[in-house]
């Protein structure tokens, strides 16, 4: 058995920026702030964006805690309104359908989410981008945990649950498009393989040893035969 986990933003769909406003806009509204405008959202978990942009900004933990859970309501009423809009709404990327139904298509892997989009959110962008959330059958959410490096171990206990025995870490993949989804795996032995269609090239992902790494995931048969060959 073999348990693939995709990050969502830069791996299976672009959100063409509707997430990074949702946030933007909510963080100014409670917090009369977006915070340092050049921090990186990618490969951070919601939760943890909204920390270190307004730690950057003089908050206290405790002040941030008393307000997440209004600000991450914010956040998506948001996320719900740039969807709707009809104007750059989320997209998948290259390849993305034609790898899930292939690796969809072999009776001993089972597709999963490692993604630090709260959940709520997340399914709003796969179903802006046209991606059936019930798909994926072991995932791992950034409202599970707010560092990333926790949600493999997250997915490896629930594909336990799910399919009724342990899984090994070098069973589970993770597909992601930066170093943090390359890293988060080490923990527990996970193969990760990364993809260029986030905002880092090919050489600089090759640059944190992934087991594999792709200009995009469009080279279906390839991907494949990563997965099912080691």
């Amino acid at each position: 058995m073999k348990l693939v986990l995709f990050d969502i933003d830069g791996t299976l769909l672009s959100s063409e920026g509707a997430g990074m406003r949702a946030m933007r806009g909510a963080l100014s509204e409670l917090f009369g702030t977006i915070g340092d405008p050049a921090y990186r959202y990618d490969g951070k978990t919601d939760r943890q964006i909204v920390r270190d942009l307004m730690r950057g900004h003089g908050h206290h933990d405790e002040y941030i805690d008393q307000r997440m859970d209004e600000l991450l309501d914010l956040y998506l009423r948001g996320l719900a309104r740039e969807v709707e809009s009809g104007e750059r709404v989320p997209r998948t990327l290259p390849g993305i359908p034609e790898l899930l139904d292939a690796l969809e298509s072999k009776g001993h892997v089972t597709l999963g989410l490692l993604t630090g989009n709260i959940e709520p959110g997340a399914k709003v962008k796969l179903a802006a981008a046209g991606v059936d959330v019930q798909r994926f059958r072991v995932n791992a959410f950034g409202s599970d945990h707010e560092h990333r490096l926790e949600l493999p171990g997250v997915a490896q206990r629930r594909a336990a649950a799910f399919l009724g025995r342990e899984l090994a870490g070098d069973a589970i993949y993770v597909i992601g498009d930066t170093p943090a989804d390359i890293r988060c795996g080490e923990a527990i032995g996970a193969r990760a393989i990364g993809v260029a269609t986030g905002h880092y090239p090919v050489e600089e992902l090759k640059k944190h040893e992934p087991y594999a790494v792709f200009e995009n995931l469009a080279e279906t048969s390839a991907v494949v035969r990563v997965i099912l060959d080691a």
